[in-house]
């Protein structure tokens, strides 16, 4: 993945997020998308910390949203690599984030991995 095509990436995906339009966010997942997040372990209580299916993230990204009606990303750092992008972002509660995007070959995120300080 080029440096531009990361950086178009991370800029559709934090103006979605900040538009809170999560159909759009969803446009850049495979159907079988895997994520991984503490957010979701403090959330939902799944020990892993993750989720699996397009359908169940997106449920959880939905009703994330009623909770933080104001949530807004802003980009710090995108980086790119093999088939994969990591954005470093401001993200909600005052936290930072690095959030790393994995590719399929159609170009569809299937996997993803959250971390914050």
């Amino acid at each position: 993945m080029t440096h531009d095509e990361a950086m178009r990436f991370a800029e559709h995906w934090v103006a979605a997020w900040n538009s809170h339009d999560i159909d759009a966010v969803l446009t850049h997942y495979s159907d079988d998308f895997e994520m991984t997040t503490p957010m979701v372990q403090r959330v939902l209580g799944i020990e892993s910390g993750t989720l699996k299916g397009k359908t169940a993230v997106g449920n959880y990204w939905r009703a994330a949203l009623k909770k933080v009606p104001d949530l807004q990303f802003s980009i710090i750092e995108v980086t790119s690599g093999v088939g994969s992008v990591s954005i470093y972002y401001n993200a909600i509660m005052g936290k930072r984030a690095v959030e790393t995007f994995f590719f399929n070959k159609n170009g569809q995120v299937y996997n993803a991995l959250a971390t914050y300080n």
